[in-house]
């Protein structure tokens, strides 16, 4: 009946029509325009044809749809409310049509349905969903709400709590859990998905069910009176409120639309949505999302493509030393499905790594991600090992001993001569230098960098690091199995502190600045958490380790000096002589006692703060919150662009998601780079003047100046 490039329509028996979504030349379908317009010309087929029965809405590829093309938002937004409107006006014309066919429609959802997809399921009259699919509306987590009637359909299906919890949470869930709260009315094997369409559609001819009655309470409004609706929408604003924070307005705002449209038509509810979607769409949040959503996607495709060059899979792996770190990643790879030796000198370590996957694991069951058989599939799948027999079999060796040099030097050196010739060795060190390691080696093309952040199971990102001799198998091959572990690698170039630490350890020197003039560290913790970092400086020292940051900084003051050799004894210092060494002692900046949980949870320390009046310089220094925000954010700021312009890091985009994804910096910020850009060059340019003139760290480096005489500065805007 028709074939577009992103659906097709199929006359079935009985004159049931199956409107099938296929985007060709994509492996998922998404909402693009095309697909917006071309379902509008189906719908006029749909709206002409006499004989029609009934609708059956399915999808050829392996996920339903994953909603709009997020790649159109960017100049859709940036062109203004007018636009945004009008880009939604026509799905939302669109949906309504669908929803008003005098014939049922019953959507059957065999994996995935997102966002749009998700909407468009909602207009139908009965959702059907496949054992293992999952059924959300992520739009929150864009900045924004759904537009095209999420918020008016969903609380008049579902009722209130199922609407609110869906919708702010912005995350998805299994078709079991849809159905036992009215979302789907059916979950089948997938197989029978099909059938059970038919079997629907013949049901609503037959009289047995009523489509009507299910059109009738999505278009009128919500079936509560102003007194349960008031109860259940107010007690529901505060907790959504406290979760998503101040920084994050669009799960409260999705609450607050479904409360003032509960007595509207479904027309007027429709307006009352797109209003405040566009309004949303404005934020600089959502501006950053959708940026940070692109930018994740850039990252994904260019660890796809260096993954596509490798030679051989990855289809065994080791790991070096079997402490936390190296238990951690034995478990990654183990829990994702990659066989992993684990092997150390001493059976202590081994069972210490094998401790940690273990409890890893258990984790794992008791959050119910696992059951106890995935489990010991995972278990058998890290062999320990105090020798090097079998590693003739693997095809990569993790490197995770002490970060020492030289102890690093001799066992890749050793673990060089008992594997074969292809295997690629990899390194997870934090700051030395990968080109100085491969110096042991006989063949350092097959050897780079593998940084995992700590905890290993929880930091998405990996930094793969490129020597000046590794060769690009090596960078594909240990990119590949980042990827098989389910990390986000991204490729950076051999310096000291790579890239994250590289740009970490000017903010904390910045921190230690502060601390000296006399600003109280707990100030500089809560200023900088209130501007959306999870931890602040002190609290994250304390989390790293201060020996472990000690160490980490004198590599990089020998490297940078001008910036980040200090001449006093600096907070971290003073704490770190008197034996408080973080967490991992349960003393640093703060204590820390156990809760009910088992985790650490910081207390205030007089101990701490009498180290510190005692063995700090102070200044009595007398600063605004903004003042300490630009003192701290300017050093990470000019590093990250010495790493762009020096070619560490190839682009904005890799450069954003790597501090995003390794220290937590603030997603609705959408990384330094992007900042930056929202400020604009002139906001920024007067915010280094008033800091330059304390030395390099804060200074502007040379060779980022002609990028701000064009605006925005990294990122070009969307046409």
């Amino acid at each position: 009946m028709y074939q577009g490039n992103t659906l097709r329509l199929t006359a079935l028996d009985d004159g049931v029509v199956e409107l099938t979504f296929d985007l060709q030349g994509e492996s998922v379908n998404k909402f693009n325009a095309r697909a917006v317009t071309e379902l509008s010309e189906a719908l006029d087929l749909l709206e002409a044809r006499s004989e029609l029965t009934g609708v059956l809405v399915t999808s050829a590829k392996s996920s339903f749809m994953v909603g709009a093309d997020i790649a159109e938002f960017e100049a859709v937004f940036a062109a203004g409310g007018d636009s945004v409107k009008a880009h939604l006006t026509k799905n939302i014309r669109n949906f309504n049509r669908l929803e008003d066919l005098p014939v049922p429609v019953v959507a059957l959802v065999d994996s995935h349905v997102l966002g749009g997809g998700m909407e468009l399921c909602l207009a139908c009259d009965y959702r059907i969903a496949a054992h293992g699919a999952r059924l959300g509306l992520p739009e929150t987590k864009l900045g924004i709400i759904p537009g095209w009637g999420g918020t008016v359909r969903l609380p008049r299906l579902a009722g209130v709590d199922t609407a609110v919890e869906w919708i702010a949470s912005g995350r998805d869930y299994k078709a079991d859990a849809a159905l036992k709260v009215g979302v789907v009315d059916a979950v089948v094997d997938s197989g029978q998905l099909h059938a059970a369409g038919l079997h629907t559609l013949a049901q609503c001819r037959s009289g047995l069910m009523s489509f009507q009655a299910r059109r009738k309470a999505k278009t009128e409004p919500l079936r509560l009176n102003p007194t349960e609706a008031g109860l259940a929408f107010e007690s529901s604003k505060g907790v959504v409120a406290a979760q998503a924070g101040k920084h994050y307005p669009a799960p409260l705002a999705a609450v607050k639309v479904m409360q003032k449209a509960a007595g509207l038509s479904r027309e007027q509810a429709l307006e009352l949505e797109t209003e405040t979607f566009a309004k949303l769409a404005s934020t600089p949040t959502a501006q950053a999302l959708v940026g940070l959503f692109l930018n994740d996607q850039k990252l994904g495709k260019k660890a796809k493509q260096w993954a596509s060059r490798a030679e051989k899979p990855v289809n065994r792996a080791a790991v070096l030393g079997a402490g936390i770190m190296g238990g951690g990643i034995a478990y990654q790879s183990a829990v994702k499905g990659t066989p992993v030796k684990l092997k150390d000198i001493a059976q202590a370590g081994i069972d210490q790594g094998l401790a940690e996957a273990n409890k890893l694991l258990a984790k794992q069951v008791e959050r119910g991600r696992l059951d106890v058989r995935a489990m010991g599939d995972a278990l058998n799948r890290i062999e320990p090992a105090l020798s090097y027999d079998g590693f003739e079999q693997v095809d990569i060796v993790v490197e995770a001993v002490v970060e020492r040099a030289d102890v690093k030097k001799a066992v890749l050196a050793e673990t060089e001569r008992q594997v074969s010739q292809d295997v690629i060795l990899a390194s997870n060190t934090s700051t030395i230098s990968i080109t100085s390691l491969a110096e042991s080696l006989q063949r350092p093309e097959n050897f780079c960098g593998m940084h995992f952040f700590n905890p290993v199971h929880a930091m998405p990102l990996v930094e793969v690091i490129r020597g000046e001799r590794s060769s690009d198998e090596a960078i594909a091959r240990t990119v590949a199995y980042a990827q098989a572990l389910g990390k986000k690698p991204v490729v950076v170039k051999d310096c000291p502190g790579f890239l994250v630490n590289r740009v970490l350890f000017p903010y904390f020197a910045g921190f230690a600045e502060l601390v000296r003039e006399g600003v109280d560290y707990r100030r500089i913790d809560r200023v900088m958490e209130s501007w959306g970092w999870p931890m602040g400086p002190a609290y994250l020292l304390d989390v790293v380790g201060l020996d472990t940051a000690l160490h980490a900084e004198s590599v990089m003051a020998e490297a940078f000096p001008d910036r980040l050799q200090r001449k006093f004894v600096s907070c971290t210092e003073a704490l770190h002589n008197a034996g408080r060494l973080g967490q991992k002692n349960e003393r640093g900046f703060y204590d820390y006692q156990l809760d009910r949980k088992g985790k650490p949870q910081k207390v205030v320390s007089e101990e701490a703060e009498q180290l510190i009046n005692a063995q700090v310089e102070h200044k009595g220094a007398d600063i605004d919150d903004e003042t300490l925000i630009a003192r701290m954010m300017v050093p990470m700021a000019t590093e990250l662009m010495r790493c762009l312009d020096e070619g560490i890091v190839e682009s904005p985009a890799e450069a954003d998601m790597a501090l995003i994804y390794g220290i937590g910096f603030p997603p609705f910020r959408g990384g330094v780079l992007r900042w930056i850009d929202s400020l604009g060059a002139d906001a920024f340019s007067a915010m280094l003047s008033a800091c330059e003139s304390l030395g390099p760290l804060y200074q502007l480096p040379p060779s980022s100046r002609e990028r701000f005489k064009q605006e925005p500065i990294f990122y070009p805007r969307p046409s």
